[in-house]
């Protein structure tokens, strides 16, 4: 590991600062989003997909790749670089190996900058490079790029960042502290499932799970997979399982099939893609239906089946059908993994679907000095839009200037896409009423609907106070899974994460905070429109990251889901 100033930077040809990759969740490639059994107290490998660096592998899958303690063990406190006494030795650390970090910590390091970048996967970018083989040519020459400017930490989840005098400290489980003058989070979204009667079943799947299954291990999630929800993410997922030879029953999208229709430039840019899924689809004979869903799943031990409706506008059911498979891939969307920014106090905003993302200016600066954010924690929109936001984030750390236009320009294209994409794909209310009195809500605590419409009873009128009265988001994901799901059924917009710890922690973690740092500092975000489902009650730190992908209880990237996927209409 050195401090030594970087040798002169070698001119790195515009358009490789383009990472092709997707999302931001960069969990090992065993932390697969299993939406299904195992979620609340399964093995540790069941999680929901994360954003890269925050949720993970088990702890001890290190692999630290150019930075770090080289070879050592995981409990070993790797700080890096040099610099003067008592100051952070790196200028800036990013928390993210996706496509929104590793295009900004290449852009700064570029400038000069000592940076180092921290990830929990075992290799840089995300869920969208989780392949066996290594990335595209394009992309691995990104991170050669990288590794020659730049300290390269993966392997590393982090649970906590906390503000010093001089800078931040980001602490890694295992002990591993990372000192740097500012922090750059890209850590991505993981899948957003929505509750139905059966979905615990083993078998139940997010879809970002049954693609991280099959990059990272070519491992098809069943012979007989459905594959349902809405959105563009679908396309990519069910293409990809047809093309590997599993058997695909169908494609179903719970909302129209024209739904960028009414923004025909914006999606001009994706037909050839959307055109290339289909065609795969077409060529394995798998029917894609709009306006259907999955609203329940069937089975004694596993999935045997499912019941696929068809919809009305607001999702209410007007038919139903049984489908026989082993699998189910299910996804609605994404949840931005925004809790090292609202540990430290950023403030957020609701995103176009409600979801709450960080507030961000016109130069990816966040609201706390120092912090700046890029990618899917400021909003689902998609790997080009991360990848241009980590690049203004990386010009703007490095000059602390404005970025040059040209990207401005680029990112207003890309957000204006995001924000098409989520009015052509919202979520309808009509999900609610495939749920039964007894379709458990948080699997963790396995609270019923019925638990929650008691606890409503009893005066719960958001998804805090459903939580303090019926324990729904108390359990190991901390309402990663069912948060969203819990807010819609109080009738209240999904609240943003205040938790303490963004990983489940040992208590020899914790003891390598100083005494005056014994209390993680910064959990209360600025944004006091907030609902906090966890304030006062003392069991909702963080026990465990995450989603599957998204993993990890989410994870991924662990997340993950792979939020960068190219959406397509």
């Amino acid at each position: 590991m050195t401090g030594d100033t970087p040798p002169p930077p070698e001119r790195v040809p515009p358009d490789d600062l383009a990472v092709t990759g997707a999302g931001e969740a960069g969990g090992p490639p065993d932390d697969v989003a299993v939406v299904g059994a195992g979620v609340g107290g399964g093995p540790s490998h069941d999680l929901a997909v994360g954003g890269a660096g925050v949720a993970g592998g088990p702890p001890d899958d290190v692999a630290v790749v150019g930075g770090g303690v080289a070879g050592g063990p995981s409990h070993d406190v790797a700080v890096g670089g040099a610099g003067e006494a008592g100051s952070p030795p790196y200028d800036l650390a990013v928390i993210g190996g996706g496509p929104a970090g590793v295009a900004g910590a290449l852009t700064a390091a570029m400038r000069g900058l000592r940076v180092v970048l921290v990830d929990s996967g075992v290799r840089l970018g995300g869920q969208y490079f989780r392949h066996r083989d290594g990335p595209p040519e394009k992309f691995a020459r990104q991170v050669r790029a990288l590794r020659e400017r730049a300290e390269i930490m993966t392997g590393r989840q982090v649970w906590a960042v906390t503000r010093e005098e001089s800078g931040f400290t980001v602490r890694c489980l295992g002990g591993t502290a990372v000192r740097s003058r500012r922090l750059l989070i890209a850590t991505g979204a993981y899948d957003r499932p929505l509750p139905f009667p059966g979905w615990d079943l083993p078998g139940v799947l997010t879809a970002g799970g049954a693609q991280a299954l099959l990059k990272g291990h070519g491992v098809v999630a069943g012979r007989r997979v459905v594959v349902a929800g809405t959105g563009p993410f679908l396309l990519p997922v069910a293409a990809g399982l047809a093309a590997a030879g599993a058997g695909v029953a169908g494609v179903y999208e719970a909302n129209g099939g024209l739904g960028l229709a009414r923004h025909p430039l914006l999606a001009l840019g994706k037909a050839g893609e959307a055109a290339g899924y289909l065609a795969t689809l077409a060529r394995n004979r798998v029917p894609y239906r709009t306006r259907h869903a999955v609203v329940a799943a069937h089975g004694d031990r596993e999935l045997e089946a499912v019941t696929v409706a068809r919809l009305d506008r607001d999702w209410n059911v007007l038919a139903t059908r049984r489908v026989p498979c082993d699998a189910l891939a299910t996804g609605y969307g994404f949840v931005p993994q925004i809790e090292l920014g609202v540990q430290l106090g950023c403030a957020t905003r609701p995103d176009a679907d409600g979801t709450p993302v960080l507030t961000v200016d016109a130069a990816q600066r966040t609201t706390v000095p120092g912090v700046w954010a890029a990618g899917e924690p400021t909003g689902v929109g998609g790997r080009h839009l991360a990848v241009t936001e980590g690049r203004i984030a990386g010009l703007s750390i490095a000059a602390d200037g404005a970025p040059v236009r040209a990207l401005l320009r680029r990112r207003a294209r890309l957000r204006a896409f995001a924000a098409a994409l989520h009015a052509a794909y919202p979520l309808k209310p009509g999900w609610q009423t495939w749920l039964t009195d007894d379709t458990l809500v948080c699997r963790c605590e396995e609270v019923p609907l019925a638990g929650i419409r008691e606890a409503q009873q009893l005066g719960a009128t958001d998804a805090r106070s459903a939580k303090l009265l019926s324990r729904a988001g108390m359990g190991w994901c901390q309402g990663r899974i069912c948060a969203h799901s819990v807010a819609a059924l109080t009738g209240t917009s999904p609240p943003a994460p205040r938790r303490p710890l963004a990983q489940p922690i040992s208590l020899a973690d914790l003891a390598t905070l100083a005494p005056h740092d014994s209390t993680v500092r910064g959990a209360t975000p600025c944004d006091s429109t907030a609902s906090d489902p966890t304030a006062s009650d003392p069991t909702a730190s963080d026990p465990t990251a995450s989603d599957p992908t998204a993993s990890d209880p989410t994870a991924s990237d662990p997340t993950a889901s792979d939020p960068a996927v190219e959406e397509t209409p």
